[in-house]
């Protein structure tokens, strides 16, 4: 059962009871991320999100860890290019505990100097630690080369200078004007219903005064550059992004379709061609980044640097034999089989649930339909596919960046 409600201030409450359960995972999310930031507030989506946890009006940052704990509950937080999360799991006996701690330190943080100083250590530890793991930092680095260095190309952890120079006062500028209840979706998922629900957020939010929010226009290039990234490490990590469709456009279960065949699981033609039979990677993959303005499709691979330019070949041979024959009758059937099975698994998850349905009110304002769009994948015609497959590699449009001891970009 999935109930909605919609309040004057803007603020939307998605709740999807899920019988039988006994957790429940509750979500605030809110319609901001790296991708909205000017170049001087790049990375404080992802710093305020660290700080709302560091002290409220009543608890200081050890109580309110202290009090998730004493209730058995979870608690995180993530930032996105287009979203931030905050999220608590718990048993259903405990919802209103710990839905009243998540709505304190969303509602009631206050940035203590001294706080804020250690903080920003931690951040700066991050941004330290990212550098050190070859494969995000290839990521990272390939979306600065298919996007440029605003919106999408943004890196979510911003630099180490923003960070040093974040003031309360610029928290609270970013917060006025994204933190608003227009921008805003409560989601609960699991042993809980919708008048218990409604109780809490009434209990906790009505004080949120309606805001001025303003959606940022943002003006999405593709520079498609190729990108080389230094560093005395034993791999080569390789990225590849192709232009590809944005989240509104209707072939989008199409396209994912299309990825489980070329990269998306141990069958796919990239695993099967580049690791199984060529040796050349332990890992490669494929992903799709689906946005409201743009998408990408990303293959990456980490391998040896004697093997660089091979694994590079192997993957363009893949792409290309991809978009020239198409998908065979059986590849067709088994993506679109493995895209409803996990449509079928993540129902059976709370926290899945929660994000699902929180997504979806967030960015399309809708309620997500669970029926509905598992019978589009299952009338899903190999066509699409094949239309999909022409959206992403027709162009022959692409980014590329490589990280690893190594000077020399891969051709374009």
């Amino acid at each position: 059962m999935v109930k909605e409600k919609r309040y004057e201030n803007g603020l939307r409450v998605i709740v999807r009871q899920m019988d039988g359960l006994y957790s429940v995972t509750m979500g605030i999310l809110v319609g901001t991320g790296a991708c909205v930031e000017t170049d001087a507030e790049d990375g404080i989506s992802h710093f305020i999100e660290h700080m709302q946890f560091k002290g409220t009006k009543k608890r200081n940052s050890y109580e309110i860890s202290d009090a998730f704990d004493r209730i058995g509950a979870q608690v995180n937080a993530f930032t996105g290019k287009e979203c931030t999360c905050y999220y608590s799991k718990c048993t259903s006996d405990h919802t209103a505990e710990a839905f009243e701690i998540l709505a304190d330190l969303f509602l009631n943080a206050t940035y203590p100097e001294e706080e804020m100083v250690r903080e920003k250590g931690v951040v700066c530890e991050e941004i330290s630690m990212n550098e050190d793991a070859p494969e995000d930092l290839c990521l990272d680095l390939l979306a600065t080369a298919t996007y440029g260095k605003e919106n999408y190309g943004r890196n979510i952890l911003g630099t180490v200078k923003n960070v040093q120079g974040f003031t309360v006062d610029d928290i609270l500028r970013y917060k006025s004007e994204r933190y608003c209840p227009e921008n805003i979706v409560i989601s609960f998922a699991g042993g809980i219903d919708f008048d218990t629900a409604i109780a809490l957020v009434e209990t906790h939010f009505s004080a949120l005064k309606k805001g001025e929010f303003k959606p940022r226009q943002l003006k999405v290039q593709r520079v498609n550059q190729s990108l080389v990234k230094t560093k005395p490490i034993e791999q080569v990590h390789l990225a590849i992004a192709y232009p590809t469709i944005a989240r509104p456009h209707a072939l989008t279960n199409a396209l994912q379709t299309m990825n489980s065949i070329l990269g998306g699981s141990m069958s796919s033609r990239l695993f099967q061609e580049v690791r199984e039979k060529e040796g050349l990677a332990y890992s490669v993959y494929s992903y799709a980044s689906c946005y409201e303005e743009c998408g990408s499709l990303t293959v990456y691979a980490g391998v040896n640097p004697a093997n660089e330019e091979a694994a590079y070949a192997a993957i363009e041979r893949v792409i290309r034999e991809l978009t020239e024959k198409g998908v065979t009758d059986e590849e067709f059937l088994r993506g679109r089989e493995q895209m409803k099975s996990s449509m079928i698994y993540s129902q059976e998850s709370t926290s899945s649930q929660m994000l699902t349905y929180g997504k979806e009110m967030l960015f399309k304002n809708e309620v997500y339909d669970f029926e509905e769009r598992f019978e589009k994948i299952n009338a899903l015609k190999k066509e699409s596919v094949l239309e999909a497959i022409e959206l992403t590699f027709g162009s022959g449009a692409k980014s590329v960046v490589v990280v690893g001891n190594t000077d020399k970009a891969l051709p374009l």
